[in-house]
């Protein structure tokens, strides 16, 4: 095949044969059970289906995504693309196979070389990936991802007893993007309209064809119910580490707020809110553990509303963000630096009083103390200050 340059969406140009997307996300959602069909289920920051067209429109030999969706989510595929150098979504049909064919169609007055067809509910479709099925389309017309079956298949009667130990060698589970020539795959799906077969290597195969397959991915998994979702979000998440520091002077009263606990001292600590020099360490930590700023940036000093606020709330609001991200606190680790109060006798209150601001087990919470040996501010005792680490898991934006 000869080839041809092309620009993909982020801009860049290649040198081989064009190669367009249809992302199919024409479901009504029956199975999945919620008010919204699983590909406009949040996953994260984003969308299903935002995943999946981020993941082509961010690829350099991609031309053109075209998504097919259900008429009746116009509006919902629009705001979710917001911002995507994508194609105008196509409608999708009654039938998986007719919604692929409408999205051929579609593409066949100005046909790329190849065409890869995604299921739009496959989120976690990596940039290697896509590169086997495209290196693979270079070898032969159609190309599948394929991933090993590792458990033992039976076969069951109609009364739920397994009648047959189905033997598993040479067996694989296809996935998607499943790539194909362009002109054969749309012939292929003309010739067969009507029939329902499962995916499109099915409807090349029956027309006769060839399929070559490529080593697919354990990760790239197919969300069909909220459980399989929720096992995505954890096969998504990072690791993510943040740290806080803090310091507070002392000036008069009769108790320092530490960890959301009052603690009886002869002084208390100054500061625009209560000066929970501790609960100020650990807002930053979780903050900055998954790129939100600080809590300067989210409760600025200059603002009155924050006047004698309560720290828990900004600690509260550091999780709240943190769940919309779809992640969640794994350890915070407070280090309080003074010479006195001492914190020993009230650290188990402190760890369940966090736990509780936080929503996470005691477990996941340590607060210690240390002195600086008579250093320093605090070894003068001048005020307190304390560090905090906080360790998240969180999907990637």
């Amino acid at each position: 095949m000869v080839g041809k340059p092309h620009q993909g969406e982020n801009g860049v140009t290649s040198q081989g044969p064009t190669c367009d997307v249809i992302v199919v996300a024409a479901g009504s959602g029956q199975r999945f059970g919620a008010a919204l069909p699983k590909q406009y289920a949040p996953l994260g920051s984003r969308p299903v289906l935002r995943w999946s067209l981020d993941a082509f429109t961010q690829h350099p030999r991609i031309r053109h995504v075209l998504p097919v969706i259900h008429p009746d989510f116009t509006s919902t595929a629009q705001t979710l693309a917001a911002g995507l150098n994508i194609a105008a979504p196509v409608a999708g049909g009654a039938t998986r196979q007719q919604s692929v064919l409408n999205g051929l169609e579609a593409l066949s007055t100005n046909p790329p070389d190849w065409i890869l067809i995604h299921d739009g509910a496959r989120p976690a479709i990596a940039s290697t990936l896509i590169d086997r099925v495209l290196e693979g389309l270079a070898l032969g017309p159609a190309v599948v991802p394929v991933v090993p079956v590792a458990d033992t298949l039976k076969r069951i009667d109609a009364h739920a007893r397994i009648s047959e130990t189905v033997p598993r060698a040479n067996l694989v589970r296809a996935q998607t993007p499943q790539g194909f020539h362009f002109g054969k795959i749309l012939a292929a799906h003309r010739a067969l309209k009507g029939q329902e077969l499962t995916d499109d290597a099915a409807v090349f195969e029956k027309s006769g064809g060839t399929v070559l397959t490529v080593p697919g991915s354990e990760q790239n998994i197919k969300i069909t119910t909220p459980d399989d979702l929720w096992r995505m979000e954890q096969s998504l998440l990072e690791t993510r580490i943040g740290q806080g520091f803090d310091v507070h002077r002392f000036t008069d009263g009769d108790h320092v707020m530490l960890c959301g606990v009052a603690v009886p001292h002869t002084h208390k600590l100054l500061g625009h809110s209560d000066a929970d020099v501790a609960l100020h360490a650990a807002t930053d930590a979780i903050l900055g553990a998954f790129g939100a700023g600080d809590i300067g940036v989210h409760f600025p000093p200059t603002n009155a509303a924050y006047k004698d606020a309560a720290s828990e709330k900004f600690l509260v609001h550091a999780m709240e963000l943190l769940r919309k991200r779809g992640g969640q606190l794994t350890h915070l680790d407070i280090t309080i630096i003074c010479e006195r109060p001492k914190v020993a006798p009230h650290s188990a209150a402190m760890i369940a009083s966090i736990a509780r601001m936080a929503g996470v087990e005691p477990s996941r919470i340590s607060v210690k103390a240390t002195t600086t040996e008579g250093l320093g501010f605090t070894g003068r005792r001048e005020g307190i200050a304390a560090q905090a680490v906080a360790t998240v898991r969180v999907l990637p934006l």
